[in-house]
């Protein structure tokens, strides 16, 4: 599991080398989004992963990769947002962003392995398409909880359902860069 920490670590700084770029070019613009559109955002992302998966042809040069980076984003925003609330305004210097992002990766990364102890690294014999999948579920999952007003009866919040996306979304990352070996 010391390799799966280490992976993890590695993804995670590369997604958030991107985050604190996107804050010096827009600040913190993204304050203002409401979940239900952060929550669309991240769905274009799956689907087009999706489509990439299982078309051969591309008409754009991009590939997976950014858009998993993508999901662990905006999921990240949105448990910031959960958190803090949303804005009319942005709010938030790079410096407090950046601590609120390490925040929630650092109780996302724990949840992992906590998982990860009890399912025994499972998720190192899934595919990528099967990981793409289960995002889409948990999206699937989290517009239903957001049309329900956040009531559930026996269901994980939402919450949850972005730190699965996050660890899904980290766990495909670390399947491809090691298929790029």
């Amino acid at each position: 599991m010391q390799d799966t920490s280490k992976q993890y670590d590695a993804v995670v700084e590369e997604c958030k080398s991107l985050f604190t770029k996107k804050m010096s070019d827009y600040g913190s613009a993204w304050r203002i989004l409401r979940l239900p559109s952060l929550t669309d955002q991240i769905f274009i992302k799956a689907q087009r992963i999706r489509q990439l998966q299982e078309n051969t042809e591309r008409k754009v040069d991009e590939g997976e990769k950014s858009e998993f980076i993508g999901i662990i984003n905006y999921s990240v925003m949105a448990l910031i947002q959960i958190e803090l609330g949303i804005v009319e305004q942005p709010d938030l210097t790079t410096e407090e962003a950046t601590k609120l992002y390490n925040k929630h990766i650092k109780i996302t990364k724990e949840l992992m392995e906590n998982k990860n102890h009890d399912y025994g690294e499972a998720w190192r014999d899934m595919r990528v398409s099967s990981l793409t999948d289960l995002i889409l579920q948990k999206l699937l999952r989290v517009k239903q909880i957001e049309d329900n007003q956040g009531k559930t009866l026996v269901s994980e919040g939402i919450e949850a359902n972005y730190q699965d996306m996050i660890n899904y979304a980290i766990f495909a990352m670390i399947h491809l860069s090691e298929s790029d070996i």
